[in-house]
């Protein structure tokens, strides 16, 4: 599956594999806005926006699996198997908040390994993901809140320090990216 010029699958054939997976329609809207905001972001970033918006639309491939924090662990597995470029096997697999410490890992039963976006484009799709809540767009502040109101402070801390840091490779508030 190479429906684009950098051997990543186009948008049309990354909608078609979340359904033919058994992701429902909520998840495939879901994706979708994360794919349109992540996409912004990249454009904004300089970073590589055909692999951000392919990582984007595939990020929750596992919630056809489980909507549990494995659904990242089991989605990056079905790319394996898939065959897709180890690059979006990574976004895929680093998409939860701003990113799960081997620590936060073992706590959660999930296998044991560091699961922090490390580049651009892992960093985009994560934070993009923090952004759409069901299909509408959040702000970093009710992002960072829901997390606090569940206790997960250093969630919260992660997302807000991601806002930042792509805040300041965008040259602008990613809150304010329309």
């Amino acid at each position: 599956m190479t429906g684009t010029s950098h051997g990543l699958p186009s948008r049309d054939e990354c909608l078609s594999l979340l359904r033919e997976k058994g992701c429902d329609q909520n998840v495939v809207r879901h994706c979708e806005a994360v794919a349109e905001l992540a996409v912004k972001i990249a454009r904004k970033a300089g970073a590589d926006r055909t692999l951000v918006e392919a990582g984007a639309l595939l990020h929750d491939i596992g919630r056809c699996a489980s909507h549990g924090m494995d659904h990242a662990v089991l989605g990056a597995s079905l790319a394996a198997e898939l065959k897709l470029p180890r690059k979006i096997v990574r976004i895929i697999e680093r998409h939860i908040g701003a990113g799960l410490t081997k620590a936060d890992a073992k706590a959660l039963g999930l296998p044991e390994k560091d699961y922090i976006p490390e580049t651009l484009e892992e960093r985009i799709v994560a934070h993009a993901d923090n952004l759409i809540d069901g299909s509408t767009r959040a702000r970093v502040t009710d992002a960072v809140a829901r997390l606090a109101r569940e206790g997960k402070t250093e969630a919260a801390r992660r997302v807000l320090e991601l806002h930042r840091a792509l805040s300041l490779a965008c040259g602008m508030d990613i809150d304010d990216i329309r």
